[in-house]
């Protein structure tokens, strides 16, 4: 059988699995998949679907995220692109930490909303947890002109 390009998360996969102390019939049984099969997934042969690669990373207590990128599922160039959007927001000297919040759920409901970032693990509130919020730290035009400080 030819390798397939999936040797990176094979090898990935072994080094997690040793370091969790597992051997190959223990993670295999832990996330649900046949021995042979994730001998296979180890040694580049196969390459697994996402839901193995969720079980499987649920096992070993790790990111799915991580396995997905390794696996070619989720594009890790985009992934580079968000954290460094997040980075500029958490960055910038000219909004407070309120404001930077309230920008960066807004941010994840639209990646939410576009179909990017639902499974991410981060528990980041929605939209409408961002609109219950006060927006008076927004300082955009959406903010309420009846609200009042205090």
């Amino acid at each position: 059988m030819a390798s397939l390009n999936v040797g990176n998360l094979g090898d990935y996969l072994r080094e997690q699995r040793r370091n969790a102390q597992l051997s190959l019939r223990q993670l295999a049984d832990a996330a649900g998949v046949s021995n042979p099969y994730l001998s296979q997934i180890e040694r580049g042969l196969r390459k697994p679907s996402a839901e193995v690669l969720q079980q499987v990373a649920k096992a070993l207590r790790i990111s799915a995220e991580t396995l997905y990128v390794r696996a070619g599922i989720l594009d890790a160039e985009r992934d580079r692109d968000e954290v460094e959007t997040r980075a500029v927001i958490l960055a910038d000297p000219t909004l407070n930490e309120r404001q930077k919040q309230v920008l960066l759920q807004i941010y994840e409901s639209f990646r939410k909303e576009n179909g990017f970032g639902a499974e991410t693990g981060t528990d980041a509130p929605t939209e409408s947890d961002a609109a219950a919020d006060d927006p008076r730290t927004v300082g955009g035009s959406d903010a309420d002109p009846r609200r009042t400080a205090g």
